[in-house]
């Protein structure tokens, strides 16, 4: 027998991309980002000593690229949604049985009885924050209250993003000379991560590590190529 818990409808995943998408993106993006420079500046050649300046400049220009991205995307997105709503306040107030109507209509679209969805539509319109969340909901497909917060995803997607940005280094700010240990430690970053994204999607965890892996080792293997076309002479690894 299904235990009540399990049917409660509060018992869900973030979706509305106030934490969890930028974290995610901002992982992913860390780890791929810092395992394409050093893939890149060691085929070249570089020494140990330049490949951890490059990671760690990589690292701190990203995260801060990927939190000033996020912030504006969120806020602008946010912005616009406010916009949107100030319109549907207005029509709202200025229109309230047309606005009713059209409600109803589009419950009637979906297969609830017309006379049922007018009766519902019209007691709505009777409270008008209720009548402008449930117009948001059907008309604009967002919920006001729900908006992510700007400031909650740039500091998600900065701080994962250098956390994922820091795994290929770890070998070299441990002492290590080896790209191919730094890779190794990268690809295994890779692959935990795109398996912890299956918490939240619910597919095999085993298939999502290893598209993030091949997804990641062939962005690497891209600039590794380039970077061998443009070898430096020099021997540090």
């Amino acid at each position: 027998m299904t235990e009540p818990a399990a049917l409660d409808p509060h018992h869900h995943s973030d979706v509305s991309g106030g934490w969890l998408r930028p974290a995610v993106f901002g992982a992913m993006d860390g780890l791929v980002t810092n395992i394409g420079l050093i893939a890149g500046v060691g085929g070249g050649g570089l020494a140990p000593s330049a490949i951890i300046l490059t990671g760690l400049a990589g690292l701190v220009a990203g995260a801060i690229s990927m939190a000033l991205g996020e912030y504006t995307s969120v806020k602008t997105s946010n912005e616009q949604i406010e916009a949107e709503l100030a319109k549907e306040r207005r029509e709202l107030e200025h229109f309230p049985e047309a606005e009713a109507e059209e409600l109803a209509l589009r419950w009637a679209e979906r297969g609830l009885p017309e006379d049922l969805a007018r009766k519902v539509a019209h007691i709505i319109k009777e409270n008008p924050e209720e009548a402008l969340r449930v117009h948001a909901q059907e008309e604009l497909g967002v919920v006001p209250e729900s908006a992510p917060s700007p400031w909650t995803a740039a500091f998600s997607s900065f701080v994962c993003f250098a956390i994922g940005a820091i795994v290929p280094l770890t070998p070299y700010l441990l002492g290590g000379e080896s790209l191919w240990i730094a890779l190794a430690v990268g690809g295994v970053g890779l692959f935990v991560a795109g398996a912890l994204t299956a918490r939240f999607t619910g597919r095999p965890w085993w298939r999502s590590g290893l598209r993030q892996l091949v997804l990641g080792m062939l962005a690497a293997g891209a600039a590794y190529l380039i970077g061998k076309l443009i070898d430096t002479g020099s021997t540090g690894l």
